[in-house]
């Protein structure tokens, strides 16, 4: 059963979706761009037997908070400060990390920082490598360079239903199983009063991101966790080849394709929830299995 709860993190409440049992091997789900915890509907009710599964909606996504922008520093830092006071909100002392676009430079921040705290990574078409980026970054990479006004403003193409719904369906081989309410949700919440704004300047933070990319390849390459690659191969933005560099660092990455694209979750969340099952299996001591979360903390 799926619980959807709510909690206070400084100044920000945060929506999330939580099932399984609390003394169960912790499991964080950190979605992306622009969609919410609801992108991971069809997979919370597959992992929850095992798994104490966690999903929370960033500040400005879903049904979180979305303070003013004078109020509140859209960055991939500060989220990631959020973040890793959410988790020690709800007592997640030990949790694997399950990364998707936004959510894999999130993720692997809060690794960076506490590395004793990540037990595994299953990076679903999240990426750490700049081979891993596409052509369709070209737009925001001119105003990473070129921060201006007019460079700004040809970015909201990516804030439009039809872009949403384009990155829902391209590359999907039977558009009929990719439910018409995740792209309509995710494009209603982009149309909130000053959203646009909000998605507008963390197109900008990204590139601190990429300039990370180094420490996150680094974590990898010295801490060694284990990683589980699930990739859309058609993703028109992260590509397969960001899947494959996993291995440079990891070389016991693992790495699997799927038919798809993005959002792959919306076509194949039992053959990827599978391959969670197996990866955790097999990789996770029993000790550190049993032992995922810490004490509840002072969470509701």
């Amino acid at each position: 059963m799926v619980r959807h709860r709510t909690v206070h993190v400084d100044s920000v409440t945060l929506f999330y979706r939580e099932a399984g049992k609390p003394e169960a091997p912790a499991l964080l789900l950190l979605h992306g761009f622009p969609s919410s915890s609801h992108m991971f509907r069809n997979l919370i009710p597959l992992l929850a037997d095992r798994f104490h599964v966690v999903a929370p909606d960033l500040p400005g996504f879903g049904f979180s908070d979305a303070p003013a922008r004078a109020d509140f520093a859209y960055t991939f830092e500060n989220l990631a400060d959020v973040l890793a006071r959410f988790t020690e909100r709800l007592g997640l002392g030990r949790y694997a990390l399950y990364v998707f676009d936004y959510g894999a430079p999130l993720g692997f921040r809060l690794a960076v920082r506490h590395p004793e705290r990540v037990t595994a990574i299953i990076s679903q078409n999240g990426n750490a490598y700049l081979e891993g980026l596409s052509q369709g970054w070209n737009p925001i990479q001119v105003y990473w360079k070129e921060p201006t006004a007019a460079n700004r403003a040809a970015l909201r193409d990516f804030l439009r239903p039809e872009t949403t719904r384009f990155q829902y369906l391209h590359g999907v081989a039977d558009e009929t199983l990719v439910a018409p309410e995740s792209y309509t949700l995710d494009s209603a919440l982009l149309a909130r009063p000053g959203n646009d704004e909000v998605q507008l300047d963390l197109f900008l933070d990204y590139q601190s991101n990429v300039t990370l990319y180094p420490a996150f390849q680094g974590y990898l390459r010295t801490r060694r966790p284990p990683v589980l690659a699930v990739w859309g191969r058609n993703d028109p933005f992260f590509l397969p080849a960001g899947a494959e560099a996993f291995k440079r660092d990891q070389p016991e990455a693992e790495v699997s394709f799927y038919d798809t694209g993005h959002f792959a979750l919306e076509t194949h969340a039992a053959e990827i929830a599978t391959a969670i099952r197996d990866f955790l299996r097999r990789k996770l001591p029993e000790g550190v299995d049993r032992a995922a979360s810490s004490p509840r903390g002072d969470r509701p």
